[in-house]
């Protein structure tokens, strides 16, 4: 044996009861558990620790990170051993030149500018290439994003798609699925995704469906139109037999004080009728996303470079203004957008850090900063509610996911801090969650839901992607005065058999490698 772990509280990811057991690993799978009489190389004590199957990040926004950072403490220190990357419709790939730079522009505030990656790839097969060539603390999922698919094969128009560009997208996301996609993701208040019809989604979401894959929306409105907007993606996934997991799902601003009940009711009758559906959540009640995202869909029609000339003309600043203050702009939920509710956290060029930290007073200010950053700002967003988040985290479908973005001077602490948050505040602290229902949240429903047939379990057999924690100790560091603080209480974590995080520290370990899932064509 490799190792050996003795007397851990071994919480195996189904929800069952935890039980008290010696663990075998070796090459890379767990090799036995119960009585382990003979030693391995390792022997480490785990009394007073539970031993779970490594987190996934349902919802990670590390697609550069990974290749800048491989490192990647930001996630391998919560326990998390696998990401769902290509996020909200806008990923690197698949891409040809034009669209790659337009992207890059389009998510600088996510990502930042990605100077240090090379950007060679132009697949999603040469993308999953990198991350297995380049080696990263964690694996890495990926959705074909449906905005940079539209992107390449119709451009920013605001526009229906013609039939030869409908054929396109198709093609190009089952060349996503074929190299080892795991579903299709849609960011429908960011353009260009958002310029979609629902029959150009449903078509695209047949190709998902025969591959095999799930549909990961962030849909069209979290706000005014929520409960329509969850409405659209759940009739559109049965219309077209497509798996579907709701990206952050949750009810925010004002207007949906108390209704995730509402969302909630909807999905069970969904589910009551056989459909497939999932969803991923965060433990925060603040949103994160970039400045330019607040602004109405038509803006951005065109692309980045087009975005910011009608910032810099006064009129047609103006009409955006009004747009946003007194109709409510679809890229803000259909919300007419309480500034004081808008804290920057942080700016792709240094020069403007002086905006980190400070809630936005007015338009001319954000509109000020979008045209000195270059769209690059990114905001964390006041707009949720406690008991709408506690009520989406206890449903039978959920799943963690961060949707952290790393970068930026001050980071909304999710990024940092959404796996130790669930275990310490939401399980110790509230009792929200029992610890073994957390575990399955955060490991067994996700590798489910990618139908990855040995990840997310203690068991037998399975990929030795372990974490071991205290439940009595286990905390969020991050904080939002200090976002990128470590968690506290999780001492090891292993990937593929091997520690990337020993007594609490980084061990330089990239054992991490791309998981491509391979599709089956069902009809």
């Amino acid at each position: 044996m490799d190792l050996v772990f003795r007397g851990a509280r071994v919480v195996d990811g189904t929800g069952g009861p935890s039980y008290t057991a010696d663990v075998a690993v070796h090459g890379g799978r767990i090799a036995g558990i119960g009585r382990i009489r003979s030693g391995g190389r390792l022997t480490v004590d785990a009394a007073g620790l539970a031993l779970a199957p490594g987190f996934t990040d349902m919802h990670a926004h590390s697609d550069l990170a990974l290749l800048t950072d491989p490192d990647h403490s930001a996630k391998a220190a919560q326990g998390v051993t696998l990401e769902v990357l290509g996020q909200d419709g806008l990923s690197y790939a698949p891409a040809d030149d034009r669209t790659l730079a337009e992207v890059r522009a389009a998510i600088t505030g996510w990502n930042g500018p990605g100077e240090d990656a090379d950007f060679t790839w132009r697949t999603v097969g040469g993308y999953l290439d990198r991350l297995d060539r380049t080696g990263t603390a964690v694996n890495a999922a990926y959705l074909v994003p449906q905005g940079t698919v539209r992107a390449y094969a119709v451009g920013w128009e605001d526009r229906p798609a013609v039939p030869a560009e409908l054929d396109r997208m198709r093609a190009l996301v089952a060349e996503g699925l074929a190299q080892g996609a795991v579903g299709m993701s849609s960011g429908l208040t960011y353009a260009p995704g958002m310029y979609a019809t629902a029959a150009e989604l449903a078509g695209l979401c047949r190709v998902v469906a025969a591959y095999g894959g799930y549909w990961c929306p962030h849909h069209r409105s979290y706000g005014r139109g929520a409960l329509g907007a969850y409405a659209e993606v759940v009739a559109l996934a049965r219309e077209a037999g497509c798996a579907l997991h709701l990206a952050h799902a949750t009810m925010n601003f004002p207007e949906n004080a108390g209704r995730a009940p509402q969302l909630l009711a909807l999905l069970d009758a969904e589910l009551a009728r056989g459909a497939d559906i999932t969803l991923d959540s965060y433990p925060y009640t603040p949103g994160c996303t970039t400045l330019a995202a607040l602004l109405p869909g038509w803006a951005s029609a065109g692309g980045p470079r087009a975005l910011l000339a009608r910032l810099a003309d006064d009129a047609e600043a103006e009409r955006i203004r009004h747009t946003m203050e007194a109709d409510g702009s679809d890229g803000c939920h259909g919300v007419p957008v309480d500034w004081s509710a808008v804290e920057v956290s942080g700016t792709a060029d240094p020069a403007n850090g002086a905006w980190t930290g400070r809630r936005l007073r007015c338009w001319e200010e954000a509109r000020r900063l979008l045209l000195a950053d270059r769209l690059g700002p990114t905001v964390l967003q006041h707009v949720g509610h406690e008991d709408n988040v506690r009520a989406v985290m206890r449903h039978r479908v959920h799943t963690g996911g961060s949707d952290g973005i790393l970068r930026g001077a001050k980071p909304h602490p999710r990024a940092y801090g959404t796996f130790p948050h669930y275990l310490g505040r939401y399980v110790r602290e509230l009792g929200v969650l029992t610890l073994e229902e957390c575990v399955a949240h955060l490991a067994g429903r996700p590798a489910a839901r990618l139908r990855l047939p040995d990840r997310g379990l203690v068991r037998t057999g399975y990929r030795a992607d372990l974490v071991l924690f205290d439940p009595e100790t286990v905390a969020a560091g991050a904080s939002y005065e200090d976002p990128r603080a470590l968690p506290a209480g999780i001492p090891h974590v292993l990937v593929d058999g091997r520690f990337v995080m020993r007594e609490g520290r980084r061990t330089g370990v990239l054992a991490g490698r791309a998981v491509r899932r391979t599709p089956f064509r069902g009809r």
